[in-house]
């Protein structure tokens, strides 16, 4: 018989926690995620979503010994054709009963309260943390990356969950031959004394925060779900990843003054995380400055990349690319980058990775469960 008990006291916080590190103890690739940052997606005063949702988190135990546990929630904003819920921090045993228990618990939980479909594993935030199940590339994950066991799959598609949409992962070793194409884009722009590239510096963050904020919109927030920014948050934004910005590694594109091009990225966090077995009090935080002066760490990955409308096709990705390229081979230890997950609904940005001379590193399902199971499944619409 398995026993369900919500998570409310910081017991049941500290098993919600350590539950995943039992699982995965003999996975040598797992990287266990900070522990603050799991719980401030639960803080009701850190997480802005429970201002237009609910959420609820749950252990399930058998034999007095925890088998599963879950969040389950329903984000107001999340617009989908029905009302759709969400779980997410899905982690259970090898046993396909057990999921089963988890997973009718959470479709109950949500029907109680008028939803007719559920997503998972998703996150109760934004998309770029904790979204998705790994369905291939069982390698480290990046940080804020959902890693799963590969039996994971098969406890969601047996259930009847259908891929709502892939996630996909670009990866490009950073000392491989770059494009002749590139080169050739290189050259010619090179030659343009109106245009010049700068890599982002900590100093002068309010400056690149406008100039992010103008190419973002222009490139992007127009295309299906893109959301318009304001400098104002992207500058808090910056400021927030003021320790960890490296000022080899994100550059800039101009036409005289006027910014057209970004290419952003970060160190891979988990390459320092991983020593700290998700830990972050003093001694972990003086570890982590000893990591980071001492440790190479030779992975980073790109966030963020658009040109605006009136440069496209004109070679300016090449010449940012080869520019930056470039420098960092010279300025860092860096070996490879890793492109966030791009979704396959997105042909667009896909076919940009793709120009790169990147390859498929790893893929996430984003998963779909219709309640009514004679209502036709659809994917998530081609943007």
């Amino acid at each position: 018989m398995i026993i369900v008990e919500e998570v409310q006291n910081q017991l049941h916080k500290r098993e919600f926690l350590e539950f995943p590190a039992q699982l995965y103890k003999y996975d040598k690739n797992y990287i266990r995620p900070l522990d603050k940052h799991i719980e401030e997606i639960f803080d009701t005063e850190k997480n802005k979503f429970f201002k237009n949702g609910v959420c609820k988190r749950f252990l399930f135990k058998k034999n007095n010994k925890t088998v599963g546990k879950v969040a389950v929630f329903i984000i107001h904003s999340y617009e989908q054709k029905q009302p759709t819920g969400g779980i997410g921090f899905f982690d259970c045993i090898n046993d396909q009963e057990t999921a089963n228990f988890i997973f009718d618990h959470c479709k109950n939980w949500l029907q109680e309260r008028g939803m007719e479909a559920m997503d998972g594993p998703i996150n109760f935030g934004e998309r770029d943390k904790f979204w998705g199940l790994l369905i291939e590339g069982f390698i480290e994950p990046l940080f804020g990356m959902n890693y799963n066991l590969p039996y994971y799959k098969d406890l969601f598609e047996n259930y009847g969950f259908q891929i709502y949409f892939e996630q996909l992962c670009f990866t490009r070793p950073i000392f491989t031959e770059v494009s002749r194409i590139f080169k050739i884009a290189h050259e010619r722009n090179r030659r343009n004394p109106a245009i010049s590239a700068q890599p982002m510096k900590k100093n002068n963050l309010a400056k690149f925060a406008k100039d992010f904020t103008e190419v973002y919109n222009k490139a992007w927030a127009c295309h299906g779900e893109g959301k318009h920014l304001e400098e104002a948050k992207v500058l808090k934004m910056f400021n927030t990843m003021k320790p960890i910005i490296n000022e080899h590694i994100s550059w800039f594109v101009y036409e005289n003054e006027k910014p057209i091009a970004m290419w952003i990225n970060i160190p891979d966090l988990n390459q320092w995380f991983k020593y700290l077995n998700g830990k972050f009090g003093p001694f972990e935080k003086l570890k982590l400055l000893f990591l980071k002066r001492f440790k190479k760490n030779e992975k980073m990955v790109g966030l963020v990349f658009g040109v605006v409308p009136e440069w496209q096709k004109k070679g300016i990705d090449g010449y940012m690319i080869w520019e930056g390229t470039q420098h960092l081979r010279k300025h860092t230890d860096f070996k490879v980058t890793e492109l966030q997950w791009i979704g396959d609904f997105n042909p667009k940005m896909i076919k940009i990775a793709e120009t790169l001379d990147t390859s498929v590193t790893r893929k996430l399902a984003t998963y779909r469960y219709l309640f009514d199971r004679n209502k036709e499944f659809e994917r998530h619409e081609i943007l």
